[in-house]
């Protein structure tokens, strides 16, 4: 359903132009936003700004921030590309007359849902819409985690202390720093040595479906291991009983055996060789087949990163990269939607 937008006279002006906009055609068509805008007003009073003028409503300021995810911009960039361009105007819900809300604004909008925690709340109810158009299909959940690299790292001399995080893979480890906390660096991230690399930053844990859309996002310190977050993975997925759930051997343990027994779901994860036993055949065989279809996750990791210049932190502290997590996977989620329908026309 279509969102309702004003239309100025300056908006018929220019109405003869030809806009690329069809990909924000495609989102209004598949979403209903409604229901986006009632759960936003929960959180979000629309009162009056310090000028005196009614603020904005707060669908306007989401749609802002999807705009922002998908073509990569700061708060400054945003203001300003919502100001020049007809199509993204359009897309918020502003007339031409409107003004357009200023980075302070968008600023205060996603710090204050960030802190009442209704984003992920806004994910599954976009994620519910997908669904019930047959975007998302709900069959089983891959899991799988990636680094987001932090600018705001301590820097000089380091004193390190290495601790093993995965025994079965001796190149990622876990970081503690010990050093006085310096001026603007995030204290709320961690460093991590991975693949003899020392990084600093956050870890997104995510799980998706076969088409490796997202279903579920929960985000830690970079230090954190995969193996001990895979309950909560399934939880955020909201996974039910009869699903699937496919992960590579970093999250096999007797531990989350038994989790994944007792939500009785389909045990698909890789299974890794043991000190002086090796794999047999049989599981061999079988990690193969499930690889077939796991790497879908890390193709996930790979286009947000690719598409929207992610990949780094925008923001300072656990919660807000968080919602960082949360709004790319939206945008991603979105972004894919139109190609999922016209692929399942096809078949």
């Amino acid at each position: 359903m279509k969102q309702e937008t004003k239309i100025g006279f300056a908006d018929l002006m220019v109405s003869g132009r030809k806009i690329k906009d069809e990909f924000f055609k495609q989102v209004d068509k598949i979403i209903d936003w409604k229901p986006i805008d009632k759960m936003i007003c929960k959180y979000y009073k629309k009162g009056i700004s310090v000028s005196g003028r009614p603020s904005y409503d707060g669908l306007v300021l989401f749609k802002m921030c999807l705009l922002q995810t998908w073509y990569g911009l700061s708060d400054y960039e945003l203001e300003d590309q919502v100001n020049d361009r007809i199509s993204f105007s359009k897309f918020v819900g502003l007339s031409l007359e409107d003004s357009v809300p200023d980075h302070s604004v968008i600023s205060r909008f996603r710090s204050e849902l960030t802190k009442k925690r209704a984003f992920e709340k806004i994910f599954q109810l976009i994620n519910q819409q997908l669904e019930k158009a047959n975007i998302i299909v709900r069959t089983g959940v891959i899991v799988d985690a990636s680094i987001t690299d932090s600018p705001r790292k301590p820097k000089g001399k380091k004193v390190y202390e290495a601790v093993e995080d995965r025994k079965e893979d001796e190149s990622t480890n876990i970081i503690q720093l010990q050093e006085k906390v310096q001026p603007g660096v995030d204290t709320e991230a961690r460093w991590i040595k991975k693949a003899g690399k020392l990084r600093y930053g956050f870890k997104k844990h995510v799980g998706t479906d076969l088409e490796g859309l997202v279903l579920g996002v929960v985000t830690t310190s970079a230090n954190e291991s995969d193996i001990t977050h895979l309950e909560d993975i399934l939880n955020a997925s909201q996974v039910k009983k009869g699903m699937w759930v496919k992960g590579d051997k970093g999250y096999k343990s007797e531990k989350n055996d038994e989790i994944v027994k007792e939500k009785k779901m389909k045990n698909h994860i890789m299974y890794k060789a043991k000190k002086n036993l090796a794999l047999t055949e049989r599981q061999n065989a079988f990690n193969k087949l499930v690889s077939k279809t796991r790497f879908k996750v890390e193709r996930t990791f790979g286009s947000i990163k690719r598409w929207f210049n992610t990949g780094t932190a925008r923001y300072i502290g656990l919660d807000k990269m968080h919602t960082q997590n949360l709004i790319e996977a939206m945008a991603y989620n979105l972004y894919r939607s139109p190609g999922i329908i016209m692929s399942n026309c096809e078949k």
